[in-house]
């Protein structure tokens, strides 16, 4: 039991995502009893039972299939169907188990201010990252693990997974095609860049020129959805909008720069960057 216990609170820990079995009821003959556990890590391999055999090969068919569709549920097995000799009858809760998800932001300006509050309390564990000191410090980001470092060197400490997320909100667009060059070719959930269209597009210019674009198809520049959003709280609700709709999987009106002829026109220099542009804007 305290071996499924500090399983589970490794993977929480490591914002992780795993599938949990535990006997709620058994009757008859089984080989477990209420309260026996079954932990399948993100790797496949599992930590602790719920009786071995049959039943076990069962629980684990359930856990990987909650694992990918995220889905509790329980689930009733007769083990004589199963063929086991024992012959009793056992309910298995099987749910989804994760920690919360991260979230860095390489930037701690006004909108980076504004949004982490907001994205604390729909569930995002946040890293900021920035240099300046003066800005990256506890007052204005409780609660928020801080790196005073540039993005590669932040890249290296932080390890980015598939479950990861990355805004881009830096001062210096210098610092955010960096950023986007380190970011957006590591492994990501999602990748946000903050700006004007012209500004993103300015940026792919610069990463194409050498070799670094990342997939476009995976980076939402201009970041956040299309609301109105002017002030850094309203940024910040745009953004947050965001992340919850691509976590949901939900399709609605996003800022970002598409994968299109005209884009890839103005990226191999065969067309102004007029083309790529809906309208004409400052950066």
């Amino acid at each position: 039991m305290k071996d499924v216990t500090q399983a589970l609170l490794d993977l929480l820990h490591q914002s992780a995502r795993g599938a949990l079995a535990t006997v709620v009821r058994a009757s008859g003959s089984t080989p477990q009893q209420p309260g026996a556990r079954l932990l399948l890590r993100p790797d496949q391999s599992t930590v602790g039972t719920v009786g071995g055999g049959a039943v076990e090969q069962a629980v684990l068919v359930e856990l990987r299939r909650t694992l990918g569709a995220g889905k509790a549920r329980v689930v009733a097995y007769d083990l004589s169907h199963l063929g086991m000799c024992c012959g009793g009858q056992m309910e298995v809760f099987v749910e989804p188990v994760s920690g919360h998800q991260r979230l860095f932001i390489v930037g701690a300006g006004h909108v980076a201010r504004a949004l982490a509050p907001l994205a604390q309390s729909v569930g995002f564990a946040l890293t900021i990252v920035d240099e300046r000191e003066e800005l990256n410090n506890e007052e204005r980001f409780p609660r928020c693990k801080r790196l005073v470092t540039d993005p590669r060197g932040a890249a290296r400490v932080l390890e980015p997974t598939e479950r990861d997320w990355v805004l881009i909100a830096t001062h210096d667009h210098g610092l955010d095609e960096a950023a986007l060059s380190v970011f957006g070719n590591a492994p990501h959930r999602y990748v946000g860049l903050m700006g004007s269209r012209r500004k993103v597009i300015r940026i792919f210019q610069r990463l194409y020129a050498r070799d670094a674009l990342p997939p476009l198809e995976r980076v939402y520049a201009p970041v956040g959805l299309s609301i109105g959003a002017v002030t850094p709280a309203e940024l910040a609700v745009s953004v947050v909008a965001e992340l919850i709709a691509v976590d949901k999987g939900q399709s609605t009106h996003h800022l970002r720069t598409l994968v299109d002829s005209k884009l890839e026109r103005v990226l191999e220099g065969d067309a102004p960057i007029e083309t790529a542009l809906d309208t004409e804007e400052n950066e």
